[in-house]
């Protein structure tokens, strides 16, 4: 036996195998959401803004986080719905790894955040999705530049726009964030959590939630509150003439018609016994609420889903 032309043809043998497994894994095996480079964007005040952008097509959904998260409270929904959309999740300034150097954080400032990420993308045509604070973040971008935006989501937000907040009430809530942030936030955010949630995920937002900056944390809801007292929480929407739906849990009631009084158009979808961290611990059910509030833009049916 010639030994030397044996171990040549399985060394070329094994090259073969190797090089099929590889065509087999790169091209034949079920693919799954890959994030671009993750980018910076820089906000009108000069603020540096990370976001990630995931799969292709239009319109493009971009995701804005709630008060105290950041955009990994989005993670369930970027492998779903990046399959059909190019899906855009970004920390707001103060969140997350985006700049903090701002004296205030307000919601028209948030909302020149998204506008500047939104621009970098080069995304045309968008759907802005917020949650909780990120509701009034989205209404905020969405008068910055009407041009692009066919529709808003808001998660879990949005119930009532009508709502007239007194001072007392809101310094009843500002309080024991100011006497305490750790400690009080985690009460103000366990509330707002479904008993039935797994104990793990639990911990991790009310840890999570409870390590923000107090300083930015604290800003961001004195501006937002401050919109329910003057009444800018409703007024902005007489600004913006675009469909508007929310997905939301049954832990508050929605005005419908308040809501209505001033949006162009508004419906929303309740998910029974859901809480405010949905689009986490409900999945499956929020994913496919999601997608159909997506489509009613497309098909203009923003009436009647669930009145």
């Amino acid at each position: 036996m010639n030994h030397d032309n044996f171990y040549k043809n399985i060394t070329r043998y094994s090259i073969n195998l190797i090089v099929s497994f590889a065509f087999i894994f790169f091209f034949l095996a079920p693919t799954h959401a890959k994030a671009e480079w993750p980018r910076l964007a820089i906000s009108a005040d000069g603020t540096p803004i990370f976001f990630e952008a995931y799969g292709s097509g239009e319109p493009a959904l971009v995701f804005v986080h709630g008060w105290s998260c950041d955009a990994r409270y989005w993670r369930e929904q970027i492998p779903h719905f990046s399959k059909n959309h190019r899906v855009i999740v970004l920390d707001l300034a103060g969140h997350g790894h985006s700049g903090m150097g701002r004296t205030q954080y307000t919601m028209i400032s948030f909302g020149e955040d998204v506008k500047a990420v939104t621009e970098a993308s080069g995304s045309r045509s968008v759907i802005l999705v917020g949650h909780s604070m990120g509701g009034s973040v989205i209404a905020e971008a969405a008068r910055l530049m009407a041009d692009r935006v066919i529709g808003l989501v808001g998660i879990d937000t949005l119930e009532n726009i009508e709502y007239s907040m007194t001072r007392e009430e809101f310094e009843g809530m500002i309080a024991p964030l100011e006497k305490d942030f750790q400690n009080g936030c985690r009460q103000f955010v366990e509330a707002m959590i479904s008993p039935h949630t797994d104990a793990k995920l639990r911990e991790w937002i009310l840890a999570d939630m409870s390590a923000a900056s107090p300083d930015v944390a604290l800003s961001a809801m004195k501006d937002m509150m401050s919109q329910y007292i003057t009444g800018e929480a409703a007024r902005i929407f007489e600004d913006i003439r675009i469909p508007v739906m929310t997905v939301n849990g049954d832990m508050w009631p929605i005005n419908y018609e308040a809501n209505r009084r001033h949006m162009f158009s508004f419906d929303a979808i309740v998910l029974k016994d859901a809480d405010h961290f949905l689009m986490l611990n409900r999945v499956e059910e929020f994913n496919s609420a999601l997608e159909k509030s997506i489509g009613t833009f497309s098909t203009n049916q923003t009436i009647g889903i669930n009145d």
